[in-house]
Parts: structure tokens; C-alpha cells; sequence
């Protein structure tokens, strides 16, 4: 009876142990995500600041380089946005995202790139 008590505790146990650690890999995943909004709201808030500047004739070239390569990410990020809300998203998103690699467009922002450099 013992034995039988064990096996049938077994597959509960993993169960738990299975489920908790999807908990933690969606809360880590969640938490990187929030990571990448923030820089992309301080990229954002930096790349405005050029524009005014630039329409006082204060920015350098260099500042507008990056001003404008903020404002792509902001291009990519929508574009990824409108795709979010259509049906079978969970799908269609990372197969354009490895199709995109594989031809050599990134449609992620620069932020949401873990240690990688996009394609120029």
C-alpha cells in the first residue's frame, strides 16, 4: 500500500515542480520584456529632445543619426504592435521574426535584442 501511495504522490509532484517553474520562466520573461520598455522610453524621451533641438538648429549630425534609428525602432515596434492583435498572433509572430532573420530584416526594436546587433 505504501508503494502505491508513492507512485501515486509522484506524478503530482512533478506537476507542482513543473508548474512552478513555469511561473518563474513567464515572470523572468516578463521582466525582460519590462526592461526593454523602459529603454525604449528613455531612447524615446532622448530621441525627442533631439527633434526640438534639431528644430533649433542645436543638434549634430551624429545625435540625428541616432534620433532617427530610435524613431525606426518605434516603426518596427508598431508594425510588431498591429500583427499582436490579429488571430493566431502567438504564431505568426516568431515565424516572421525567423523568417525576417533568415532574409536579414530585423522587425524587432534594437532594445528587445538580446546581445545581438541588428543587420544595417
Amino acid at each position: 500500500m505504501r508503494i502505491w501511495l508513492h507512485f501515486h504522490k509522484v506524478p503530482l509532484r512533478v506537476l507542482r515542480i513543473s508548474k512552478r517553474r513555469n511561473i518563474v520562466q513567464l515572470k523572468r520573461s516578463m521582466v525582460k520584456i519590462k526592461i526593454a520598455l523602459a529603454q525604449e522610453k528613455i531612447e524615446t524621451r532622448a530621441m525627442l529632445s533631439i527633434y526640438k533641438r534639431y528644430t533649433k538648429r542645436d543638434a549634430s549630425a551624429e545625435e540625428m543619426r541616432m534620433a532617427n534609428q530610435q524613431f525606426i525602432d518605434i516603426l518596427k515596434g508598431l508594425g510588431v504592435g498591429v500583427v499582436a492583435i490579429l488571430p493566431f498572433a502567438p504564431i505568426t509572430i516568431p515565424l516572421m521574426i525567423k523568417i525576417g532573420r533568415w532574409v536579414g530584416v530585423e522587425i524587432l526594436p534594437s532594445s528587445f535584442i538580446d546581445g545581438k546587433k541588428p543587420p544595417r
